[in-house]
């Protein structure tokens, strides 16, 4: 009898804690579709993603755009300035080397600012990854998102992407390198002998 008490305990401590996190996530996510982006995070790799940032920076005049490793500085200045948006407005990062890099160099800023919510612009063939790395990086912060995707003619990207990037962001909650620099410093490692 001892045995299927145990068992019965620790499958009911586990629907409560399932219950539990499935009521935070959701009231979460909710606060979230409520909440008013304050800037935009627009994820390089396309320069149709400027594109449409400054074209939707003409419709939103009270938001930032930050944009994470687009194309180049010259570039991006030009369209924003050819769509007469003021270049105060626009803030450009180059440290990401990858889509998990995008978030992880730029969220202690937005955290530090006081940003609490972003409009996330990306291709809509990679907004399933980047939405699964917004929702663990930026939501370690509170930093809630609204996805905003640019069309194109490609299919969505495999789920195993989302999978590995998204298991790359959570070992990033827990010890702040995101895989690729784990790899980057065990090939500095001294070889053994």
């Amino acid at each position: 009898m001892p045995k299927v008490r145990r068992k019965k305990r620790r499958f009911t401590l586990a629907s409560v804690l399932l219950l539990a996190t499935g009521l935070w996530l959701g009231q979460w996510h909710v606060r979230g579709r409520l909440s008013s982006p304050t800037a935009a995070l627009v994820l390089g790799g396309d320069a149709k993603r400027e594109e449409f940032a400054a074209q939707f920076a003409i419709e939103n005049p009270d938001i930032d755009l930050w944009i994470s490793s687009g194309a180049n500085p010259e570039y991006s200045t030009w369209v924003f300035q050819e769509s007469q948006v003021p270049l105060e407005r626009l803030h450009l990062d180059y440290r990401a080397v990858d889509t998990v890099t995008n978030f992880t160099t730029l969220v202690d800023d937005f955290d530090r600012l006081g940003i609490k919510s972003v409009y996330l612009i990306t291709s809509d063939y990679h907004m399933r990854r980047a939405t699964t790395i917004a929702a663990i990086v930026l939501g370690s912060r509170g930093i809630h998102y609204k996805p905003l995707p640019v069309t194109s003619e490609r299919p969505p990207e495999p789920l195993l992407r989302s999978l590995r990037d998204g298991g790359r962001s959570i070992l990033w909650v827990f010890t702040g390198k995101t895989g690729s620099e784990l790899v980057q410093l065990s090939s500095k490692l001294p070889a053994r002998p």
